[in-house]
């Protein structure tokens, strides 16, 4: 690997050093993505409504800091970032780390041209409004392309541009109904279920933020911008990987198969004498690892479980001695005695257990930030790690707390700005 700090080892600039991104999404697809920016050192701007801001402001309970009652700005509630809980909502703060808060009305004359300079001046347009909506405030991809050619503008929705009726609006929930995904959730005899978090959101997220890369490439080598759009359904049908291809091959529904896999075996849950464990023994090699460390000689040299294909025409047969072993000993029995065969297992843990467990084992997954409201609060590193530039970290922001900095910035005078807060079309909160 090329060693990409400077000579005196100071940590090298962060990638996206210099990239601005005006944000107008909303919810979660959107912000997933520009959050990703910002990890990588964009500076992105979050556009929100006065009053309310981003809708999952008001996601709650669970809220950060209801303790704590934030001093209001003009136009801001009794609680100073929107929303309508004691506190910051769990939700909003998951997507929403080193950004800056602009609200402003966008039915505002002197705010939307505010808002249309924004976009003009930025490297990356993100926005997830009803279609035709953005076409008519001045913000859509023709009226920013215009002034700025090399701008990378990308457009989130559930259905895609070229869907019919183009303005059907899309749910995490219904776009994995819609998507497959959830008919392939759930056990083999029970109903479709739907993921447990909104993963069609946070795909839809993280394709956006791909195809913003690589149009910023291509940009700043040759000045011309990209018009991107990205939806939940054609991100979740193409994050369905093998069970697609497999539904295309066969011309047949994958049938569902609750904790196990329809391809491999064994890859499942399997309960324990106290808790339930996950083995994944996807090759030959590993699974005869696995009967080895069951001391289990007998399912290893069995013909019928030689191979893969073999033991998924013998899966009912291969799992219930499966199970009868791993039945006799714990959990921590198991995980030990397999951990150390290099088998691939694992408890089934809950969702703080699992970040706790993580951090406890060295992947520095949690970093605390100081939150004006709200105090310190933890959150879950990025997937990604860049070894030579150090993460910013930013705790997500009230909203409008950088409105004032922001249209200073863009060169709206001071006076202007002042109007603009006192009739409200401007939320500017005064900071603990």
């Amino acid at each position: 690997m090329t060693d990409t700090r400077s000579e005196s080892g100071s940590p090298a600039p962060l990638p996206l050093a210099g990239v601005r991104v005006a944000d107008l999404s909303r919810v979660l697809a959107g912000p997933y993505a520009t959050m990703l920016l910002a990890d990588m050192g964009a500076e992105v701007v979050k556009v929100e409504q006065p009053g309310r801001g981003d809708d999952t402001r008001s996601w709650g309970p669970p809220w950060a800091g209801a303790a704590k009652a934030p001093p209001g700005g003009p136009g801001a509630d009794e609680r100073g970032s929107g929303g309508s809980g004691p506190g910051e909502a769990a939700y909003f703060l998951s997507v929403n780390r080193n950004k800056r808060s602009l609200a402003v009305d966008l039915k505002d004359p002197e705010g939307l041209a505010a808002v249309q300079e924004l976009c003009a001046a930025s490297d990356v347009v993100i926005q997830n409004f009803r279609p035709g909506v953005i076409d008519r405030l001045g913000l859509g991809y023709e009226a920013v392309s215009a002034r700025n050619p090399a701008v990378v503008y990308c457009s989130v929705s559930g259905f895609g541009p070229e869907h019919e009726p183009s303005t059907r609006p899309g749910f995490d929930i219904v776009v994995q109904a819609e998507s497959g995904l959830m008919a392939t959730t759930g056990p083999a005899e029970g109903p479709a279920s739907k993921v447990g978090v909104a993963l069609t959101d946070v795909l839809t997220g993280l394709n956006a933020a791909v195809g913003v890369l690589g149009a910023l490439m291509r940009a700043r080598a040759t000045g011309r911008g990209e018009n991107i759009s990205v939806s939940l359904i054609n991100s979740t049908l193409s994050g369905l990987v093998n069970l697609t291809q497999q539904a295309l091959v066969t011309g047949v529904e994958p049938a569902r198969v609750g904790n196990a896999h329809t391809t491999i075996v064994p890859y499942q849950a399997f309960p324990t004498a106290d808790a339930e464990i996950v083995v994944a023994a996807g090759n030959d090699a590993l699974y005869q690892r696995l009967c080895a460390a069951l001391n289990r000689p007998d399912l290893g040299g069995d013909p019928r479980y030689a191979t893969n294909p073999g033991r998924v025409e013998h899966r009912e047969e291969l799992v219930t001695e499966l199970s009868a072993t791993l039945r006799a000993r714990s959990a921590d029995h198991w995980m030990e005695i397999l951990v150390g065969a290099g088998v691939p297992v694992g408890r089934v843990r809950g969702v703080l257990d699992a970040l706790r467990t993580a951090d406890d084992s060295g992947d520095d997954v949690l970093r605390a930030v100081e939150h004006p409201t709200a105090g310190l609060v933890e959150q879950v590193r990025a997937g990604f790690r860049l070894e030579n530039s150090p993460p910013p970290l930013t705790a997500p922001p009230l909203l409008g707390q950088h409105s004032r900095q922001v249209l200073t910035e863009l060169g709206v005078d001071g006076a202007a700005v002042d109007g603009m807060i006192r009739r409200g079309a401007v939320q500017q909160p005064d900071l603990p």
